[in-house]
């Protein structure tokens, strides 16, 4: 029979440190750096899966899941680990690729690590299309502020309401320069232009893969929610994947990053702001649909329209959460900063969330945990 070994894995683009640690050995047995690419991989690996039966684990990071799918193809078992759970001493202060590396082969091994969950190929090129049209938002805005300060430097201001409205569009292709100002307005205006027509194209694309078999579902009973459309709804489902895995609403919160921090000690108990270690892009997405639960409860055409032809509990549960978030948001927000009424709204509206994903509209956990 194999011994088994667990293996750390400090993974770079260009190199892979790793550290076997056997059972019965309470230090590592082998220690090698190898060229982080497919055959050299397959090669050492064959190797040391001669002699032992392999547990491997490395951090998520921009290196994504590729090394666990080739481990995967050559049926050794691996889990991609959550950087922000790993236990670290206060009092080390030394970081190099032969430590961490140790570090991972000897907390895997006592089980002190958390694994994150791991998408197929195409729930993962699904995630990057979403997130790449948050990237072109993000860019247009940067944009957008570039033209608007060189007009400012130009002694050029619009005496419209509002800007990027039709009308301010007009007033701009109307501006006319003189010399290099000219070159530098046009480029400043048809780079805006194309990151829009691009992110019209990206949003196309996320409109059809929503209307699929494998999402339609889903995405429709998320957008009986109010504050969450389509882009939102494909946001949720393409980062969380598997709502079934959180056993609890606050299970999801802390995995968005919105649960408090806490400091107690003794007697006393001291909480803080939300944690933020979680899922950004999930968090961005609650937080700005709270914001909608400051008005009062109303079924508008476009809520209306997008609940039409769902289940009776779904509606329900969205008119439910209506009600208790806009509560929940007035009766913060006149005490505290309405930006911190909208976390809070947040917080309470995953709770929605998670019920009706996982089909627990009719659950009291949802009230009980938020």
């Amino acid at each position: 029979m194999s011994i088994i070994a667990h293996v750390g894995l400090d993974v770079h683009a260009a190199s892979i440190r790793i550290a076997v640690l056997a059972d019965g050995c309470s230090e590592v047995t082998e220690e090698l750096t190898i060229v982080n690419d497919k055959a050299t991989v397959a090669k050492h690996f064959k190797k040391l899966s001669s002699r032992y039966d392999l547990r491997c684990c490395y951090e998520a990071s921009g290196c994504g899941y590729v090394l666990h799918r080739w481990l995967a193809e050559m049926g050794i078992s691996s889990d991609v680990i959550a950087p922000s759970m790993i236990p670290r001493r206060p009092g080390d202060r030394v970081k190099t690729d032969r430590r961490d590396a140790r570090n991972l082969a000897h907390l895997y091994r006592s089980g002190h690590l958390t694994r994150v969950h791991i998408p197929t190929k195409d729930e993962e090129s699904v995630r990057k299309l979403v997130r790449l049209r948050e990237t072109l938002v993000r860019e247009i805005v940067e944009s957008k502020n570039h033209l608007l300060k060189f007009l400012a430097e130009m002694g050029v201001s619009f005496d419209g309401r509002s800007n990027w409205t039709l009308k301010h569009w007009a007033w701009l292709r109307a501006l006319s320069f003189e010399g290099t100002d000219k070159m530098v307005f046009s480029e400043y205006l048809s780079m805006l232009e194309f990151k829009q027509s691009r992110l019209r194209e990206v949003e196309k694309g996320i409109d059809e893969i929503a209307m699929s078999d494998k999402y339609k579902e889903r995405v429709a009973k998320l957008c009986c929610l109010r504050g969450i459309a389509q882009v939102s709804a494909m946001v949720l489902i393409t980062e969380v994947i598997d709502f079934q895995r959180f056993g609890n609403p606050r299970a999801l919160m802390s995995f968005f990053g919105l649960v408090p921090s806490e400091y107690s000690s003794g007697a006393s108990r001291h909480q803080s702001t939300i944690t933020k270690a979680g899922n950004s892009h999930c968090r961005r997405v609650v937080v700005e649909a709270a914001w909608k639960y400051q008005n009062a409860p109303r079924l508008g055409v476009d809520l209306k329209r997008r609940q039409e032809g769902q289940p009776a509990d779904v509606v329900s549960h969205s008119w439910t959460a209506q009600h208790r978030l806009h509560k929940k948001f007035c009766g913060i927000a006149c005490r505290k900063e309405r930006c911190k009424a909208a976390v809070a709204t947040a917080r309470e509206l995953v709770g929605f969330v998670w019920a009706i994903m996982t089909g627990n509209t009719s659950s009291s956990m949802v009230a009980a945990q938020a």
